[in-house]
């Protein structure tokens, strides 16, 4: 009824014993309700009166503008800029709204502690000796199983568990392209993409994403009559930095066209498993039919970013895959994969999952009414309905990268867009994370984002 607008900003809502008899539920569930309600911040309570509609989504600023200059192929360099940007990741001192990964209270690490023990107890060999080339096999089944949630239907023997997400798409784009290849990818995206795409003398070709649906399949099928395309690496399920999610006939569309020009396509589903929805959505590997898909997850942004266990799905490409991987790690941590393989057999990653969306969704619009509130009205801001960012589009005038400077010596850490496009595009975007569970201290970084956004529109962005 908020939503709709059927309950206006400042609306008064029934009383709690009201609400109880109205629904038929006991008094317990209808405070539960109100504090979930209240919680997102679209409520609030007033003392000796009762609750009142505070927030509405229909009231959200407008959405980010889709970049669509002419495509070229181009040679990367964005490694300086990153360097910068993230040399202080690990400070304490910081409130760093530029880590899009949950911190550590929102994990589970007194369940994960268990599992290592079991692991350290249980382990053949103690875990000292070298696991399976392809990873551990009880955890290769439990990522099998788990692929069902997605649309999937692979067995042990589909996946390969690697160090970490990163590395599975390094291996991926090892064994489908050669130095001097063209990759596509989207515009804007996670700038580690660009670091493997510059680090194996690659080039990038840019295709223009959507904010809320991201890569249209007929922008990439006329690139691919202009240029010698030899691999797309998208992040189809809430990409990094736009939050975009791909409708599910689109990445049917998508696969149909990778198939038939026979184009693998390096899916990165990092985010997948963060939504806050009813329903995951698909995979794009659920639709391969052929083995086109070269699908590649990890549990570094939903469980143990420290446990570096990443995998990956390469289809018709497991072969090359497993060479590369014997070429550059030989293996995976034994203890590290023995301890997943028991919690997510155990059933307990599910129930995080739980719990770990529910906190990201809330945060989510606690830090959407925050920006609209503390930032300058013409602000554009995306509606992720997923994942850990919101990408933010600020006054033309203003410099992002600037931005970035004045807000770290107050202690407050973002990033710049420019690190998101491979030619420096998005001066005036910022990539903020909203991993951080909202206290007085979000608060107050956000209030001093919003005055610094605010004195830099009114000075003239340098040239």
């Amino acid at each position: 009824m908020i939503s709709d607008e059927i309950l206006k900003i400042g609306d008064k809502l029934p009383s709690v014993r009201m609400f109880s008899d109205k629904y038929g539920v006991s008094m317990g569930t209808a405070f539960q309700a109100y504090y979930h309600l209240e919680a997102k911040g679209l409520i609030e309570a007033r003392p000796k009166s009762g609750y009142y509609v505070r927030f509405n989504m229909r009231r959200m600023p407008g959405l980010p503008e889709i970049a669509d200059p002419e495509p070229v192929q181009s040679n990367v360099s964005v490694q300086e800029m990153i360097a910068t940007v993230y040399r202080n990741i690990s400070s304490d001192d910081l409130v760093n709204f530029s880590i899009s990964a949950p911190p550590l209270s929102l994990l589970p690490a007194a369940k994960l502690k268990k599992s290592m023990l079991h692991a350290l107890r249980n382990s053949r060999n103690q875990g000292i000796l070298y696991e399976d080339i392809q990873g551990n096999p009880e955890l290769r089944r439990q990522l099998a199983r788990h692929s069902y949630s997605w649309g999937g239907k692979f067995a042990a023997g589909d996946v390969i568990v690697t160090a970490g997400c990163m590395e599975a798409l390094v291996m991926c784009l090892k064994a489908v392209t050669r130095p001097g290849d063209t990759v596509a990818i989207e515009n804007p995206t996670f700038f580690g993409i660009f670091q493997v795409i510059e680090s194996l003398g690659l080039k990038a070709l840019e295709i223009p994403t959507d904010p809320v649906t991201g890569i249209e399949p007929s922008q990439l099928a006329a690139a691919i009559k202009k240029f010698p395309i030899k691999a797309c690496v998208f992040v189809p399920t809430f990409s990094n930095p736009l939050g975009s999610c791909m409708p599910d006939n689109k990445k049917e569309e998508l696969v149909r066209l990778i198939t038939r020009h026979r184009i693998p396509l390096i899916e990165d589903d990092i985010y997948g498993e963060m939504f806050f929805g009813p329903h995951r959505p698909r995979t794009c590997k659920s639709f391969d039919k052929e083995g086109w898909v070269m699908y590649c997850n990890s549990l570094s942004k939903s469980l143990a970013p420290g446990y570096r266990i990443g995998w990956t799905i390469p289809g018709r490409f497991t072969e090359q895959v497993l060479l590369t991987k014997l070429m550059h790690t030989v293996t995976g941590t034994t203890l590290t994969q023995d301890a997943a393989a028991h919690f997510l057999g155990i059933g307990r990653y599910d129930y995080h999952l739980k719990k770990l969306r529910k906190a990201l969704h809330t945060q989510s619009l606690r830090y959407l009414q925050g920006i609209m509130t503390w930032f300058p009205p013409d602000t554009k801001v995306s509606r992720p309905q997923g994942g850990f960012v919101l990408w933010i589009e600020l006054p033309r005038q203003l410099d992002a990268y600037r931005l970035y400077q004045q807000a770290f010596r107050r202690q407050v850490a973002v990033a710049p867009g420019q690190l998101f496009s491979a030619r420096g595009q998005f001066g005036n975007c910022i990539r903020l994370s909203y991993a951080r569970p909202w206290d007085a201290e979000v608060e107050e970084a956000l209030k001093t984002l919003g005055s610094l956004i605010k004195e830099g529109a009114r000075t003239r962005r340098p040239s």
